[in-house]
């Protein structure tokens, strides 16, 4: 019975329940794409596009002479804001092949001119690039040679000499990736570069690739919290109004049941149980507004990610759950200890 109770409480006031749902909604939405938008960085390696190119080439000489090396490829790292946020890599495609294992080609061919340029698939789209076509990047036209897979650490690969030349970064690199003959050899190699080069940083790629990383920010955890305080809020300060409210307009309501023997008990779980059931809707809504949000955004920036993981949908909904309830335990309090004959008696 209590159960039909709560449903005709829901139906008979659907302005409001359709508000407190969408609130909710928002709440679980506003958590959902947050943290996956934080998790899922655009262009991850942004990040490091900063440090220029503080090393002389020549070091990649050096670093094949070294025991157990098998490759060395030297990267310039240089950034562009035009057309948006694009880390550009310049490297020697053959020593980069070595190290990578080469591109994933969708279309095209590699780069063989000084003028040639490889755009990796998320970025061939948000450009309208087509293969064949020409590419304007740091007020210098390129020919698109070819469009490969993601994953390869940036959106755009130019010749690491041509990159050079425009940025003014002669014989420098940023960054130099090195292959080991075997992987347990890794932390040898490493050792010997400290010893070699005591000044630089010298990391293994799971570090570097934790770098390139929105999770390594400074703060992200502290901004991910107050995102999730602020929904919280929202949810929890639309439920306790709502069921406020609700309680101020059924208060004759409230008093038929007492005279029918309700308990207090019973009526605390009446009100407990149609906040539920509003935020057991509200999650739905929030995890499909999700998902339409992603998919709008996606189709306007096809270099964003957003991430929609299980675990943080799960976290939302409790989240959700947690914060309605708590927002409907006062009006749900209140509600039992009203007295049957002045809640009969008002008007």
């Amino acid at each position: 019975m209590i159960w039909q109770v709560i449903a005709n409480n829901v139906r008979r006031r659907p302005i409001r329940t359709v508000v407190s749902v969408i609130a909710v909604g928002v709440e679980v939405a506003l958590v959902i794409l947050i943290v996956g938008l934080m998790l899922q960085p655009p262009s991850a390696s942004v990040f490091l596009a900063f440090s220029g190119a503080p090393m002389p080439i020549k070091i990649g000489d050096k670093l094949r002479e070294m025991k157990y090396v098998q490759a060395v490829a030297p990267v310039l790292l240089q950034f562009s804001s035009s057309g948006g946020v694009d880390v550009i890599y310049g490297i020697d495609p053959q020593n980069f092949r070595d190290v990578s294992g080469g591109f994933v080609f969708l279309e095209g061919r590699d780069m063989a001119g000084p003028d040639d340029i490889l755009m990796d698939d998320w970025a061939a789209k948000a450009k309208n690039a087509k293969v064949g076509g020409t590419f304007r990047l740091l007020d210098h036209d390129f020919h698109v040679a070819g469009i490969v897979e993601h994953g390869k650490g940036a959106r755009l690969f130019v010749p690491i000499a041509t990159l050079q030349d425009l940025s003014g970064s002669r014989d420098k690199a940023s960054i130099f990736f090195l292959k080991c003959t075997r992987s347990d050899h890794t932390q040898a190699v490493m050792d010997q570069m400290r010893q070699i080069f005591p000044r630089y940083e010298i990391r293994p790629l799971k570090d570097f690739l934790s770098l390139m990383s929105s999770t390594s920010l400074p703060g992200l955890d502290i901004f991910i919290e107050s995102m999730i305080s602020l929904a919280v809020s929202i949810g929890f300060l639309v439920i306790l109004l709502s069921m406020y409210t609700t309680v101020i307009e059924r208060t004759r309501d409230i008093g038929v049941l007492k005279s029918m023997g309700a308990s207090k008990a019973y009526i605390i779980r009446a009100l407990l149980g149609e906040s539920a059931l509003i935020c057991a809707i509200g999650i739905v809504v929030g995890i499909a507004m999700s998902y339409l949000t992603r998919a709008v955004f996606l189709s306007a920036f096809p270099t964003l990610s957003i991430l929609i993981t299980a675990g943080w949908v799960l976290r939302s909904a409790v989240i959700a759950v947690v914060g309605g309830l708590l927002g409907a335990s006062y009006p749900a309090w209140l509600a039992s200890r009203k007295d049957a004959i002045e809640a009969l008696s008002y008007d």
